[in-house]
């Protein structure tokens, strides 16, 4: 992810900052309450704070929610990491193990696990209340995005009481850009153009967010139209062009894949 970096300072103080957002919980407005009926499933393990392993032998990513990775391959575990595993794990014990499960209409992503929205003994949905302490960002990855709004409103209470991961600004401008993986993005739009491969949004020369041709209908073209000039804030994967050899003379290095309206918002 690239928020990495930017959150060093923040990881100072989680281990005292935590306690008090898992504190004010209790009385914290609930988000995307649960449909009437659910699956209920038992949790062998969690993961980290967006995976979960069922007893079943199915690993669920959880839909909507993308918490700090923890480290892999002798990395260090990102900022709040640990303190998003540590609190989906109380949330899950707290219901005795088992959670309610509502599967996407995509079911399954590219390594094979579940993607799923969760839910609690109590009826709230797990991955708005991780996002409602600033333990993950939301994201709608189309078409699974049933939930988007309530868990923007989620995310959003977080961001204004800045909490967890909103305590120090997430959001990177175009030039501080250096890796591939998950990032907030924020620059002026320089340019929109529509063609076969869709629409492309510039930013800055250096970033260019791309909607494929089959989810453009998704986005208000006249919105789109008037971005030039505008400032904005995208959210998404980022790839490098440059490190997949796929980068051509006077292409913009970043490419950010946009697949639903709530990954770009314009700030002005």
């Amino acid at each position: 992810m690239g928020f990495c970096k930017l959150l060093k300072k923040a990881s100072l103080v989680g281990a005292f900052f935590v306690p008090g957002i898992w504190l004010s919980a209790a009385q914290a407005e609930v988000f995307c309450p649960a449909p009437a009926s659910l699956a209920q499933v038992h949790v062998q393990r969690v993961v980290d704070g967006d995976t979960v392993r069922l007893k079943d032998g199915r690993s669920v990513r959880m839909i909507g929610l993308n918490a700090p990775e923890t480290g892999k391959k002798g990395l260090a575990d990102e900022p709040y990491a640990v303190a998003a595993r540590q609190r989906l794990q109380a949330l899950v014990q707290a219901s005795g193990g088992r959670v309610g499960l509502v599967v996407g209409r995509e079911s399954k992503d590219r390594y094979g696990r579940t993607l799923a929205h969760l839910y609690g003994v109590d009826g709230e949905n797990l991955e708005a209340r991780l996002l409602a302490e600033g333990l993950g960002f939301q994201v709608g990855v189309a078409p699974n995005v049933d939930l988007v709004a309530c868990q923007r409103a989620a995310e959003n209470s977080a961001r204004k009481a800045r909490l967890g991961l909103w305590r120090q600004s997430p959001v990177q401008r175009v030039a501080q850009l250096k890796q591939s993986g998950f990032a907030l993005v924020s620059g002026q739009v320089s340019k929109v153009e529509r063609n076969r491969g869709g629409v492309w949004i510039e930013v800055q020369g250096s970033l260019v967010l791309r909607i494929a041709p089959a989810l453009a209908s998704q986005f208000d073209s006249a919105m789109l139209s008037g971005l030039q000039g505008k400032t904005i804030e995208a959210r998404g994967w980022v790839h490098d062009r440059a490190r997949r050899g796929s980068l051509k003379r006077d292409q913009a290095r970043w490419l950010l894949p946009l697949s639903d309206p709530s990954m770009l918002n314009s700030t002005n």
